[in-house]
């Protein structure tokens, strides 16, 4: 992976990272919103502690462990990956309510267009935060966005030291097998 200086993390701030989706995937994985490192290399889940390519692979979600570079191959397998906030920072805590609640109107807009099976927040805060829903816990939801059934899976970031990779992949593994049936 390539190495960044303070000041090109700082320069992609202002840059779009792309979603990788296509129309009725099996699920649309929804991250908070896109980290420097992400917008840096253009690519999802890029910083090196994120978890969430590892625990996709570990739950059964992909045959081998993909690299953020591979992200394109997802479409292969169903699944996509878009965020609740496109606007990069270094901490989500950077975000404010106000970007989250319209988030989350857009996100619901772009699930009615692509109709995936299952929508999967990462995150628990976020789910909250965008779709006020203050009492959501990990697992499915009640709520769905059209036929889309939505669940909330926790966040992968290194800095969620509660949830390990194994009981996180155990969490994706029960949405793996919600997609399947």
């Amino acid at each position: 992976m390539a190495r960044f200086t303070p000041e090109e993390l700082e320069a992609a701030r202002d840059r779009v990272v792309p979603d990788v989706v296509a129309d009725g995937l099996r699920v649309l994985f929804c991250g908070i919103n896109p980290g420097l490192m992400t917008a840096a290399t253009g690519h999802h889940f890029a910083r090196p502690g994120n978890r969430f390519w590892p625990v996709l692979h570990r739950s059964g979600f992909t045959p081998r462990l993909l690299k953020p570079a591979e992200q394109q191959e997802l479409l292969s397998y169903g699944l996509g990956i878009t965020n609740v906030v496109a606007r990069p920072t270094a901490r989500a805590d950077e975000l404010s309510p106000e970007e989250y609640r319209e988030g989350g109107r857009l996100l619901a807009l772009k699930v009615e267009r692509l109709r995936p099976r299952l929508l999967a927040v990462v995150g628990v805060t976020a789910y909250r935060a965008a779709f006020d829903d203050r009492k959501a816990r990990v697992g499915p939801q009640s709520r769905t966005i059209g036929d889309t059934r939505v669940w909330v899976l926790p966040n992968p970031s290194g800095l969620n030291a509660h949830w390990t990779a194994e009981t996180m992949a155990e969490e994706f593994r029960r949405l793996r097998e919600a997609a399947e049936s």
